[in-house]
C-alpha cells in the first residue's frame, strides 16, 4: 500500500474505518498536495464512501473552484452545458481532467451540489498588492462573492506567523502583510461559502490544499470564529520516502495521510 492513515495521536487507522468516522462531522477539510495522484484517488473514493452513508445529505466543495465560477458550474452540474463549456468559461486548474473532474462529474451524477467556495483571483490579488482596504472599493456585486467586510486577520492563527516570518512576499514587489493577508481572505471566503451552502443536518467535504487547513488553522479558524459548535475535522496531508508517523506529522490534523511522492 502507498499510503497510510492516522489520527491525531499517532495510531493507524484502518481505510475501511475513516468514512465512518468522517461522516459524524460537519464539515471535513480534506487538505491535499496538489497534483499528487495518490491523493487524489483516495479523495474520490471518500467522497463515493461518503455518499454511500450520507446520501444526499452530502455536499461537496473546493478550493479549485471560484466563487464566481458557481454560475458555470452549477449549469454544468444541471446538464444544462457541456463539459466543453465548463473548462472553456470557468477557470479549471492545471491537472483539472485527472485531479477534479471525476469529483465534479461524481456530483453531476448523484445531483450533489459543489460549491465553488474561492474568492476570484482578482480580488485576492487586490489584497496582495493593497491591503485588505482595498475591498471596500469593490461594487456590492464583487463583494457578494468574498467573506463580509471587514475581515479580521489574527496572526496568531497557524501558518499566518510563519508565512509573515519567512516575508513571502519578497522579491514580488508587495508587502509581506499583505500576502498574508491575501492567504487570510482566501480562508475566510472559503469558510464562509462552506457556512452558506451547509445543509442543516448535512456534511461538506471541502478539497483545499493543505495549508488552508493544516494544524486547525486557516479555514478551520474561521469556520470556529463564526460557530464554535461547528464540528470539524481536517485531513492533513504528508508526502514522503517513509509511511510512518514521523514528528512532522504531529499537530498537523485530525488525520494524517502519508503517501508516497507523488
Amino acid at each position: 500500500m502507498n499510503y497510510r492513515w492516522y489520527n491525531k495521536h499517532g495510531d493507524e487507522v484502518r481505510s475501511d474505518d475513516m468514512p465512518g468516522y468522517l461522516a459524524e462531522a460537519d464539515v471535513v477539510l480534506f487538505g491535499e498536495l496538489h497534483g499528487n495522484p495518490i491523493i487524489h484517488q483516495l479523495q474520490q473514493k471518500i467522497t463515493r464512501e461518503l455518499f454511500d452513508i450520507r446520501k444526499h445529505d452530502l455536499v461537496l466543495g473546493a478550493e479549485m473552484f471560484e466563487a464566481d465560477d458557481q454560475l458555470i458550474l452549477d449549469e454544468y452540474l444541471f446538464g444544462l452545458i457541456l463539459h466543453r463549456h465548463l473548462v472553456a468559461e470557468a477557470k479549471v486548474w492545471d491537472g483539472y481532467d485527472s485531479d477534479y473532474r471525476p469529483l465534479v462529474d461524481f456530483a453531476r451524477e448523484q445531483g450533489l451540489r459543489f460549491v465553488a467556495t474561492n474568492i476570484p483571483r482578482r480580488y485576492a490579488n487586490l489584497v496582495a498588492r493593497e491591503g485588505l482596504g482595498a475591498l471596500e472599493r469593490l461594487s456590492d456585486e464583487a463583494k457578494r462573492l468574498i467573506a463580509p467586510l471587514p475581515i479580521t486577520v489574527d496572526l496568531a492563527t497557524p501558518g499566518y506567523q510563519e508565512m509573515l516570518g519567512m516575508n513571502m512576499g519578497h522579491g514580488t514587489g508587495m508587502d509581506s502583510g499583505n500576502f498574508v493577508a491575501a492567504q487570510a481572505v482566501k480562508d475566510a471566503t472559503m469558510a464562509h461559502f462552506i457556512l452558506n451552502n451547509l445543509p442543516p443536518d448535512g456534511l461538506m467535504v471541502h478539497f483545499n490544499g493543505d495549508y488552508h487547513s493544516k494544524r486547525h488553522g486557516g479555514i478551520y479558524w474561521y469556520l470556529k470564529q463564526a460557530n464554535r459548535d461547528l464540528a470539524v475535522l481536517t485531513i492533513a496531508s504528508v508526502a514522503g520516502e517513509s509511511l510512518a508517523f514521523g514528528e512532522e506529522c504531529r499537530d498537523l490534523g485530525d488525520f494524517v495521510l502519508t503517501v508516497a511522492e507523488g
